[in-house]
Order: structure tokens, then C-alpha cells, then sequence
């Protein structure tokens, strides 16, 4: 059984726990803060208005599927009704 991992914000809080007000809290957070935009910055993300429109773009083109496929059954009902 695999180990989830703790939720990020529990772990910047368990180093700020564990440096407490030291004076190298603030180089800590930076350190902690490079090493997550590192790891972000590795995944394969897109930004929330990427995704926005990329739905939209989805919606038409289900949208003309639809409007496509009861075509396509109109013209096959069309056809059998013309050939049988």
C-alpha cells in the first residue's frame, strides 16, 4: 500500500515548525519555494485560461458532431428508404 504524501502547505508548515523564527526562515521559504516552481515547471500543465478555452473549443466541436451524426442518419434513413 502506497504512502500518500502530505499536502504541500502541511509540509512549508512543518519547515517553518522546524526553523521557527530563526533568521534563515526567509531563505528556507525561498529555497522551498524555488524547489516547488522547479517541480511545477516540469509538468505538463496549461493555465486555467488555456483550459478555459480548450473546453469551449471541445463544446462546439461535440456540438458539430451531433449536428453531423443526425445528418449522416437522415441521409442513410434517405438512402435505405430509396435503395429497399
Amino acid at each position: 500500500m502506497a504512502i500518500k504524501p502530505p499536502p504541500i502547505g502541511e509540509v512549508f508548515q512543518q519547515v517553518n515548525d522546524l526553523v521557527g523564527s530563526s533568521g534563515i526562515k526567509e531563505e528556507v521559504d525561498k529555497s522551498m519555494r524555488a524547489l516547488v516552481q522547479s517541480g511545477l515547471s516540469k509538468l505538463d500543465v496549461v493555465s486555467r485560461d488555456e483550459f478555459d478555452a480548450q473546453t469551449d473549443i471541445l463544446k462546439r466541436t461535440r456540438s458539430q458532431v451531433i449536428s453531423l451524426e443526425a445528418q449522416l442518419e437522415e441521409l442513410t434513413q434517405l438512402i435505405d428508404s430509396q435503395t429497399g
